[in-house]
């Protein structure tokens, strides 16, 4: 099983998880040449893609969307309500209506080899999830776009080898940075964005001895930089109330405009 971020930002996310047989998309918000370059550096073909999993329907998760499934025919999954949204997207163009197939919150379901759990989060979209993937007992999941979490979130994140989690903002850059008001209280409310220190306090909840790699993704151009997000996230793990320190994990930042490593689980 490989997982990587072909890209991960506020500009535009996609992210790979694969096997040998099956090849899944999570999101597509970036532009197809863009998504079929990254994909052939993982030596994987746009016309090998297996399905692709749509998280919710802002322009940065299903910019590349339409050009991708047209060209080769790829399922797309996303709640009936995303999928709708979809559909009413004029800059996507005309996605066939076949392509499109419902999925519930927390009701698991299969592509290829591989089993797909989406579970609901609370952001300002129609019907958001993020996504736990399996493949025999390699699990891995990808959760951004949550304005908070609970016990909930925990639970579906507990047991990971390989997770991608939003760090999205630094609350400080965010209050005085030039954001309008309005914008500011959207990503700092229970249905915008974690930020760097609330993304560290859910990791130490779901730390465990053989999580493999944490890759931090969806941060704002800008209200973060990389190298704070990951020092932020790495003082909230060594400062919290666990075992571990932050340099205990492969921790990475997923770049906006560049792939990430390949984890191999």
């Amino acid at each position: 099983m490989r997982f990587v971020s072909i890209a991960s930002g506020s500009s535009g996310n996609c992210i790979y998880v694969g096997t040998e047989k099956s090849h899944i998309l999570v999101d597509a918000g970036i532009s197809n040449k863009r998504i079929e370059q990254g994909l052939h550096e993982i030596g994987v073909k746009g016309s090998e893609l297996t399905g692709i999993v749509i998280t919710h329907e802002h322009s940065d998760h299903i910019r590349g969307l339409g050009v991708l499934s047209r060209k080769h025919g790829v399922p797309i999954y996303a709640t009936p309500e995303t999928l709708e949204e979809i559909s009413r997207t004029s800059s996507l163009g005309k996605v066939p209506e076949e392509l499109f197939h419902p999925i519930f919150p927390e009701v698991s379901f299969t592509i290829g080899d591989m089993e797909v759990l989406p579970f609901s989060i609370d952001h300002d979209a129609a019907n958001p999830v993020a996504y736990r993937i399996s493949h025999g007992r390699k699990q891995v999941a990808v959760a951004t776009d949550m304005g908070h979490y609970d016990q909930r979130i925990i639970n579906y994140l507990q047991g990971l080898d390989a997770l991608l989690l939003e760090s999205n903002h630094d609350i400080r850059m965010l209050e005085t940075g030039p954001y309008p008001y309005y914008l500011k209280r959207r990503i700092l409310g229970d249905h915008g964005h974690l930020s760097n220190e609330t993304a560290g306090r859910l990791l130490n909840d779901i730390l465990h001895d053989n999580l493999k790699a944490v890759l931090l993704g969806h941060l704002s151009k800008e209200n973060n930089y990389p190298e704070l997000a990951l020092e932020s996230v790495r003082c909230e793990i060594t400062q919290g109330d666990t075992p571990y320190k932050g340099t205990d994990f492969s921790i990475e930042v997923a770049a906006r405009d560049a792939m990430s490593q390949i984890i191999t689980l």
